[in-house]
């Protein structure tokens, strides 16, 4: 890692440190009361209610929502309970999410430890799926009631309901094409289609009600609307390269995972148009081979063929674009700098992979 790779990474890590802490409190305060409320009603209802709880007060990055506090602090210079409460109203959202995409995945840990479905599996299946669908549901009703006892104005609550709800559609339609990508081969485009209603869609989400809590001008929603899309478009790209290029060590978890699951991330749909046909032949070899050696041969084949840095280009063509927008917003330089590191920590770690 560079001295700059350092240097943004400090500030961009110090910056969710600090402003994670603060969610995390008044996120516990209001699960602790909803377990305590979920007990009152049935002994196994409140102890689903408390495994929701851990799972969602388990150490993350917290970057939605602090994108979203960041956001109306870059406006505002001052944070104030009302925010705090729509940012617990963001990671419950966050969340009902992640639950989903577990169980969608067959994803059996979640940051070191077991996902909802895994959790209550010891039954069949069956039951296991069915505590995941609705405590994911429950964690969704949990995020707008966080929200709506934020005591922001009427017209701004609803602004923001309507955002999430928008957002929450956009990524069940991504999700809906993330599946049929595994079993057919998207093009470009169609990858960018999915993209933009997956990490594009959330970031465009988390600025935006920032920004409209805290009056932002109509030229700043726009600006942060196009710089949110370029951020989730880079962020979405280096992010499926570590899944398959990074060490287990460095990543925590077994890579080439999505690889195994048949997704198609850009490097791969790339990797389908620029490889010649022995390449593919060899691909589609040993595409259900989840040893380490067959990974290795497909890592090699996506970096010959040009594959890998193809999909760098576009994830560094739109970091660039989206520090540019952020530049010209009138937030203040706290905000900006937590952005723009953040921008170019994802652009410089693309040199890790090769």
């Amino acid at each position: 890692m560079s001295n700059e790779e350092r240097e943004c990474k400090l500030i961009w890590e110090s910056t969710l440190d600090a402003y994670g802490t603060l969610i995390e409190q008044r996120l516990s305060l209001f699960l602790r009361q909803e377990c305590k409320d979920a007990y009152t009603y049935h002994d196994f209802i409140g102890r689903v209610y408390k495994d929701i709880t851990d799972y969602t007060l388990r150490r993350g990055k917290r970057l939605a929502s602090c994108s979203t506090l960041l956001t109306y602090k870059g406006f505002t210079n001052y944070v104030n309970d009302r925010i705090l409460d729509v940012c617990t109203g963001m990671e419950l959202y966050r969340h009902a999410i992640l639950v989903h995409d577990d169980l969608i995945d067959n994803d059996e840990l979640r940051r070191g430890d077991r996902t909802i479905h895994a959790m209550y599996s010891q039954f069949d299946d069956h039951y296991g799926t069915g505590v995941a669908v609705f405590a994911g549901n429950i964690l969704g009703a949990l995020s707008s009631k966080a929200i709506m006892k934020s005591n922001f104005t009427t017209d701004k609550v609803a602004k923001v309901v309507t955002m999430l709800n928008s957002d929450f559609q956009a990524v069940n339609d991504s999700q809906l094409l993330d599946l049929l990508f595994e079993h057919t081969i998207p093009s470009v485009d169609e990858w960018y289609i999915m993209a933009s209603k997956r990490a594009a869609s959330l970031f465009k989400a988390s600025l935006s009600i920032g920004a409209v809590l805290a009056g932002a001008s109509d030229r700043d929603l726009q600006l942060l609307e196009e710089a949110a899309l370029h951020i989730g478009y880079s962020f979405d790209i280096q992010d499926d390269i570590i899944d398959t290029f990074a060490l287990e060590e460095q990543y925590g978890r077994r890579p080439g995972e999505d690889l195994y699951k048949h997704k198609k991330p850009l490097h791969i749909v790339y990797t389908y148009k620029m490889a010649d046909r022995a390449q593919l032949e060899t691909l589609e070899r040993v595409a259900h081979d989840s040893s380490p050696n067959s990974l290795k041969i497909v890592q090699n084949i996506i970096t010959d063929c040009g594959a890998l840095e193809e999909a760098k280009n576009h994830s560094r063509m739109h970091a660039d674009a989206a520090n540019h927008l952020i530049e010209r917003t009138a937030m203040n330089e706290e905000a900006k700098s937590f952005f723009i590191s953040l921008i170019d920590y994802i652009k410089e770690s693309l040199n890790w992979y090769k």
